[in-house]
C-alpha cells in the first residue's frame, strides 16, 4: 500500500521499493516486539538503501509528511543547523521509541552511504558503545540488526571482516540479528553462475557457525516465526544469526530501470505475482478470518493517513526520552579556537607516572621493557627527558583521572608498532597464555573510566567502521584507531571519506574520532612511508576535521589532551612518527607538560635577531629535525625553521604571525619530503600565498612529482632527502 502509494505520487522518482519484500516489515515488527519482551531496551539497525523508505515510515514511524518533503525537495524545515550539504532521503537515519510488553524500545537506524555493507561494522561500533554506557556486558540490553541484500552479502568483502568481529573481545556485542533480503538480483546480476561461488548467499556465515533460517517471503506467518525463533536464539546463546528472506524485487533496481532488459524470464513471472499483501488477505479471507469488505477499509483508511500526511502507527512513543541518551548539542557551533589549558602540574605528573610505572610483584618483564618502565620512572621524577611513548601514556593517564574513558585499537595497539607504548606488560614466567598480562593505565586512580587497549584482528575497513561507530555515540570517551603504518588506512577509505570526513555534513553525526598514521621517509620503500597526508587535506572543507603533525613528546601529551578537554568533536588525523620516538632530540621535559596547550605553530626559539633573517623555512613533522642538523653543519644563522603543527585547519593568525615577526625575510620556503604531488603543498599552498607580503617570495623544496610514494632503495631515498634538505636550505642563493 506505502509502496503503491509513493510510486503514484512521486512517479519515476527513486525510492528503492521493497515491493515483493515487504514482508521485511512484519520480521522488524516481531522483532522489535519480541527483543522488547526479552528485556532489550534499545536496537540499532543498519539497512542499505533497499525497502529504507518502507521501514523509516512503517517501521520508526517518521511521519509520511516528512518524508514527502523530502521527495518534494523541501529541506529547509528540518534542516539541521550542523549540516552544510545534507543528503538523499533513502541514505537518512532515524530514532524512536516503539511500546513493547517489557516498555518502551528505543530503536535507531543507523545513516548510511551507499557503499553496500559499509555500515555493518559501523552499527556494531556503535551498538559496543551503547552498551559500555549501559555497563551491558553480556549485550542483553542492547542488540544489533542488520539487513542485507544477497548480493552484497555474498560479494562485499567488509562483511566477513564484521563478522569475523563477532567473539573477539575489543568487538563483540553479544550477538548479531542479520535479515538477509534475498531478492535473487544484485542490479542487472542474476545468473547464479555470476553472483557468488556457494549455494546460499549466505554461506559466508559458515566461518562463524551462524544458524541460517531460509523463509519465504510470501509467507509472512513464516517469516514472524522465524523471526521469533531468530531472537530467542540470540538472546539465549549470544550469537549471531541469520534469516535469509527468499523473496524478489518487482522493480527495478531503481523506479527509472527496466528489469525486463535483462532478465525477461524473471520479470514475467514477477508481473503476474499479485503481491504479498494481497496473497495474505485472499488467505485471510479465505480462511473465514477477514472479509474483503474489512481488507477495502484498511486500505482506504491508510490511504487517507497518507494523503493526510500523518502516522497512524499507534506503537510509537511521542516525546519520550529514553534513559542513556546522550546530550550532543554542547559540542555543536564550537569554534576550533576554543581555548582551554591542557598542562599540569609537577606534582601530578609525578604521581601518574608513579601510578603508570608500578608493577606487581613477582611479574616478570622483557629486559627491554624493563629498561623502558625503569627510563619511565626517571621520566616521571625529571632526570630523564620525556619521550614519545611516556607522554602519550600521561595523556592518557590524566584523561581517566579526569573522568574520561579511553578505547584504542589497532594491530599492535598494545605494545606499539614501534615498541614505544607498551600500554600492556607481558609476564615473561607466564604459564597461561590467557594471564599474566598487566595494564597499568587501568590502574591510575580507584573508580576510574575504563581503560582499553585492544590488539585488533587483522583488518582495517571493519574495525576503523567499528570505532567511528563508537565514537559516534559516545562524546565523552577518547576513541583511537591506530594504522601499523599510515599508508595501511586506504584499506578503509570508504570508511574515511563517507564517513570521517562527510559525515557531519550529510547527517550531523558529530565524532571525535582519532586517527594515528605513522609516516616518514626512512628509505622502508613505498608501502611505509607515507600516510597519504595528501588524502585528507583533500577531504577537509566546512572545519569537518583536524590534521595535525606534532614533532614532539608534549606536543603529543597536549594534543590528546585538547582532543578531549575542549568541547570540540571533530575527527583528529594525527600524522604519527617513526625514527623520531627514538631520535635524541626529538623529546621533552616535563616543564613543557604543565603549561599551555598545542602549539599549532612552533617558532625557531634560536633566532636572537629577527631582522637578519633571510629566509624562513616551514614544514611540518620529522623533516623538521633534519633542517635543523644540516643548518647546525652548515653553520647557517640567517635562516628561521618555523613548524605548522596543525596542517587543517589552517592557523591563519600563528602563521602570519611569523611572518610579521621575520618582517624583513624576502624568502619563504615551504619543504616537505613527499613527493610535489603528495603531502601538503597544494593543499597549503594558497594559504600560504594569502598571508605573503609584496616583497615577499614563496618557493618549494621537496621531491618531484612521483606515481609512488617514496623509492624502494635506501640509496636513492639518501640522495632525494638530502637533495630536499639542500634545496630547502639553498634556495635563491
Amino acid at each position: 500500500m506505502f509502496e503503491k502509494y509513493l510510486h503514484t505520487r512521486y512517479v519515476g522518482q527513486k525510492r528503492f521499493s521493497l515491493e515483493g519484500g515487504e514482508s521485511l516489515i512484519v520480521a522488524l515488527d516481531q522483532m522489535l516486539q519480541r527483543t522488547g519482551a526479552s528485556g532489550v531496551e534499545e536496537v540499532v539497525i543498519g539497512m542499505a538503501h533497499r525497502g529504507r523508505l518502507n521501514v523509516l515510515v512503517n517501521t520508526l514511524g517518521k511521519t509520511p509528511n516528512d518524508l514527502f518533503s523530502e521527495f518534494e525537495g523541501k529541506y529547509e524545515d528540518s534542516l539541521d543547523e550542523s549540516l552544510t550539504q545534507g543528503d538523499v532521503k533513502y541514505h537518512q537515519g532515524f530514532s524512536s521509541d516503539v511500546i513493547t510488553p517489557a516498555g518502551p524500545l528505543h530503536i535507531s537506524l543507523s545513516f548510511n552511504p551507499s557503499h553496500l555493507e559499509i555500515v555493518n561494522p559501523v552499527v556494531e561500533g556503535s551498538v559496543r558503545a551503547r552498551q559500555h554506557r549501559r555497563k551491558d556486558r553480556d549485550g542483553k540490553e542492547v542488540v544489533p540488526v542488520l539487513i542485507h541484500g544477497d548480493a552484497a552479502f555474498a560479494g562485499q568483502g567488509v562483511v566477513m571482516e564484521t563478522l569475523n568481529l563477532y567473539k573477539t573481545r575489543g568487538y563483540k556485542t553479544g550477538g548479531t540479528v542479520h535479515i538477509v533480503l534475498n531478492n535473487q538480483i544484485g542490479f542487472t546480476t542474476s545468473d547464479p553462475r555470476d553472483t557468488g561461488s556457494t549455494l546460499f548467499c549466505t554461506d559466508v556465515v559458515k566461518m562463524i557457525e551462524a544458524p541460517v533460517f531460509h523463509v519465504n517471503g510470501d509467507d509472512p506467518e513464516a517469516v514472524a516465526l522465524v523471526t521469533e525463533i531468530a531472537v530467542d536464539f540470540r538472546m539465549t546463546f549470544g550469537k549471531d544469526v541469520v534469516i535469509d528472506l527468499v523473496c524478489f524485487r518487482k522493480l527495478g533496481h531503481n523506479e527509472q530501470d527496466e528489469p525486463m532488459v535483462t532478465q525477461p524470464m524473471m520479470y514475467r513471472l514477477i508481473k503476474k505475482h499479485p503481491g504479498t499483501r494481497k496473497k495474505y488477505a485472499d488467505k485471510l479471507c479465505a480462511q473465514g478470518i477477514l472479509q474483503h469488505e474489512q481488507v477495502e477499509k484498511m486500505i482506504q483508511k491508510r490511504r487517507a493517513s497518507l494523503d493526510a500526511g500523518v502516522d497512524d502507527n499507534k506503537s510509537i512513543l511521542a516525546n519520550h526520552t529514553p534513559p542513556h541518551s546522550v546530550d550532543w548539542k554542547p559540542y555543536k557551533n564550537i569554534p576550533w579556537t576554543f581555548k582551554v589549558g591542557t598542562g599540569l602540574t609537577k606534582n601530578e605528573l609525578r604521581k601518574l607516572s608513579d601510578k603508570i610505572t608500578a608493577i606487581p610483584d613477582n611479574f616478570k618483564l622483557h629486559s627491554r621493557v624493563e629498561k623502558v618502565v625503569a627510563d619511565r620512572r626517571a621520566m616521571g621524577s625529571g632526570k630523564l627527558a620525556l619521550d614519545w611513548g611516556m607522554a602519550e601514556n600521561l595523556a592518557y593517564a590524566s584523561l581517566l583521572q579526569e573522568g574520561f574513558a579511553v578505547r584504542i585499537s589497532g594491530q599492535d595497539a598494545g605494545r606499539g608498532t614501534f615498541f614505544h607504548r607498551h600500554a600492556v606488560l607481558h609476564d615473561q614466567n607466564r604459564a597461561d597464555r590467557y594471564a599474566g598480562t598487566y595494564i597499568p593505565l587501568q590502574h591510575v586512580s580507584d573508580n576510574q573510566p575504563e581503560f582499553v587497549v585492544i590488539d585488533s584482528l587483522l583488518s582495517e575497513e571493519a574495525v576503523l567502521g567499528f570505532e567511528y561507530g563508537y565514537a559516534t555515540a559516545e562524546p565523552n570517551e577518547l576513541v583511537i584507531w591506530e594504522a601499523q603504518f599510515g599508508d595501511f588506512a586506504n584499506g578503509a577509505q570508504v570508511v574515511v571519506d563517507q564517513f570521517i570526513a562527510s559525515g557531519e555534513a550529510k547527517w550531523g553525526r558529530i565524532t571525535g574520532l582519532v586517527m594515528m598514521l605513522p609516516h616518514g621517509y626512512e628509505g622502508q620503500g613505498p608501502e611505509h612511508s607515507s600516510a597519504r597526508l595528501e588524502r585528507y587535506l583533500q577531504l577537509c572543507a566546512d572545519y569537518n576535521m583536524q590534521v595535525c603533525v606534532p614533532s614532539n613528546p608534549a606536543q603529543m601529551f597536549h594534543l590528546l589532551r585538547r582532543q578531549m578537554l575542549r568541547p570540540y568533536r571533530k575527527p583528529l588525523i594525527i600524522i604519527t612518527p617513526k625514527s623520531l620516538l627514538r631520535h635524541k632530540e626529538s623529546v621533552s621535559s616535563l616543564d613543557e607538560l604543565t603549561s599551555g596547550t598545542y602549539q599549532v605553530v612552533i617558532g625557531d626559539d634560536t633566532i636572537t635577531k629577527p631582522d637578519e633573517v633571510s629566509r624562513v623555512v616551514f614544514c611540518s613533522g620529522k623533516i623538521f629535525y633534519e633542517l635543523k642538523a644540516a643548518r647546525k653543519e652548515h653553520k647557517i644563522k640567517d635562516i628561521a625553521l618555523v613548524r605548522i603543527e596543525q596542517l587543517y585547519p589552517f592557523p591563519h593568525d600563528a602563521f602570519k604571525a611569523q611572518l610579521e615577526f621575520y618582517k624583513n625575510t624576502k624568502e619563504v620556503v615551504w619543504c616537505q619530503e613527499e613527493p610535489s604531488n603528495q603531502g601538503a603543498w597544494h593543499r597549503i599552498q594558497h594559504y600560504l600565498l594569502r598571508h605573503l607580503q609584496p616583497h615577499q617570495k614563496l618557493s618549494d623544496a621537496q621531491r618531484a612529482s612521483a606515481a609512488s610514494p617514496a623509492g624502494g632503495y635506501m640509496g636513492l631515498h639518501n640522495v632525494r632527502q638530502k637533495e630536499v634538505i639542500e634545496t630547502a636550505l639553498s634556495v635563491g642563493i
